[in-house]
């Protein structure tokens, strides 16, 4: 491996458990409205700063512009913070935004969810943002409404307040090894995850390598199992990403996933020395994606009133 690959790849790591952990920090009763930038049309100012001050969607056709962790979001929709078989949570957040295609996959996928699982429904965590593109805290990705994140902690049967929403966090499912799965991993959260990976709109799902070693012993050789994908962190829920819209130019998918059921020497490697106990974490500080890395159409989607 290269040197440029390694750090590369280092990078990727860190985003990776930036993402997870911000995943359990708290919300906020209170959240704080951002101040005007000073001069936002600055080329060096971070696109991160731009998008998230976005507190509605662009009012343009629904399109997911760019690649999953280079892109932003025209005609957003917002997913209702209730609905029969799921409560979005870290409201605070106003992460709760896609592309009309993940807002009626949710839909159609929650009460499947429930049914498989025997939950009341399943807990929405972050989608994007109102416009999509980078986020000031957290993920990645997320940036074009294709991607959303599940608790594998079920629904309670009853509405959780606006604080619960906030401040609870989700379960882990890894024993602290990170070798497997701990007692709280049931048959439900097994199904969950199946019901997702079933959808045929489901490019792909990310779930920790302990999860899918658990995984891989009850589903070993069934077809669907190719899509579930070990990822750093995820060890409190499951990253789901959808297909770029058919119609879309402007969409990148991401490549195909491997063939196979994914349960082979490929995952063996997750629980090396090397990726458990590695000896030296990346100290290097990359600038900020600023609007020039980004598609040019998100400019348009930053501007339109």
């Amino acid at each position: 491996m290269t040197h440029l690959a390694r750090g590369v790849r280092a990078v990727f790591i860190l985003l990776c458990l930036l993402s997870s952990a911000a995943a359990q920090d708290k919300g906020t009763l209170t959240p704080k409205v951002l101040p005007p930038l000073a001069n936002p049309s600055d080329p060096a100012t971070p696109a991160k700063e731009l998008f998230g001050r976005a507190r509605q969607a662009a009012p343009l056709d629904p399109d997911p512009i760019g690649f999953y962790s280079k892109g932003c979001l025209a005609g957003g929709q917002q997913l209702p913070i209730n609905g029969p078989n799921w409560q979005v949570m870290r409201l605070s957040r106003n992460r709760n935004w896609g592309h009309p295609n993940l807002i009626a996959f949710l839909e159609r996928f929650a009460p499947k969810a429930a049914a498989a699982s025997g939950w009341p429904g399943i807990l929405v965590g972050d989608m994007s943002q109102p416009r999509g593109g980078p986020m000031l805290t957290g993920h990645a990705s997320h940036q074009i409404g294709l991607d959303a994140d599940i608790w594998l902690t079920p629904m309670p049967n009853r509405e959780f307040s606006r604080a619960e929403r906030e401040e609870l966090s989700a379960t882990d499912m890894v024993r602290e090894d990170l070798l497997d799965v701990n007692d709280h991993w049931t048959d439900g959260q097994m199904a969950a995850v199946r019901t997702a990976a079933e959808d045929p709109a489901v490019q792909r799902i990310f779930v920790n390598a302990a999860i899918k070693r658990a995984m891989c012993r009850e589903a070993k050789g069934e077809s669907w199992m190719s899509k579930v994908r070990p990822m750093y962190g995820h060890n409190y829920h499951f990253h789901i990403r959808l297909f770029c819209p058919k119609d879309s130019e402007t969409c990148k998918d991401q490549d195909p996933t491997p063939g196979g059921d994914g349960c082979d020497a490929s995952l063996a490697w997750w629980f090396s020395d090397e990726v458990l106990h590695p000896k030296k974490k990346s100290t290097k500080v990359w600038p900020p994606m600023t609007m020039s890395g980004l598609p040019a159409e998100c400019r348009e989607v930053l501007k339109a009133q």
